[in-house]
């Protein structure tokens, strides 16, 4: 029983490693006519925080190497609550799946304060070669780079 325990709690602390966070204040440029964030600053900071997570992971070099880049084929984002000038937001992002050419990334925006979940969403990106602009196989080093975080774990990231 306590080799089934130690496995689970082994498994437990890699998939809590491979949600990347990031926390920051919401500046006031981010506030739009209606008094809070607008919609547009989260898929910003979605991109953003993709970004710091696959430089984190030292993925950046590799891409190069693999004459690659990504780029987003789709964003999907859903606004829980509002958030205002001065929060503090956790963001979390993390990788759901790979497939030979797509990563599926998720995201989720929690206020520090009172721990509200603010907004989720995710992106499908595309890894693409960038002399062609096609799709290409994702490289085997930048896919053992992350810790894929299954469905089930998403509702318990950032929140």
């Amino acid at each position: 029983m306590q080799a089934r325990d130690a496995t689970k709690d082994q498994a437990e602390n890699t998939q809590a490693e491979a949600i990347y966070r990031n926390t920051f204040t919401v500046p006031e440029t981010a506030i739009d006519g209606n008094g809070h964030v607008n919609n547009v600053a989260y898929v910003q900071w979605m991109q953003d925080i993709a970004i710091a997570h696959f430089a984190a992971t030292g993925g950046v070099d590799v891409m190069h190497d693999a004459g690659g880049t990504w780029v987003a084929r789709s964003h999907h984002i859903e606004y829980l609550s509002p958030s205002f000038a001065g929060d503090v937001i956790e963001a979390t992002t993390w990788i759901a799946n790979l497939r030979r050419v797509r990563s599926l990334r998720r995201y989720a925006f929690t206020r520090v304060s009172d721990g509200k979940r603010l907004a989720r969403g995710e992106t499908d990106w595309v890894f693409v070669n960038v002399e062609s602009g096609r799709p290409s196989s994702i490289p085997e080093a930048i896919e053992l780079a992350f810790t894929l975080v299954p469905d089930d774990r998403d509702a318990d990231a950032g929140g």
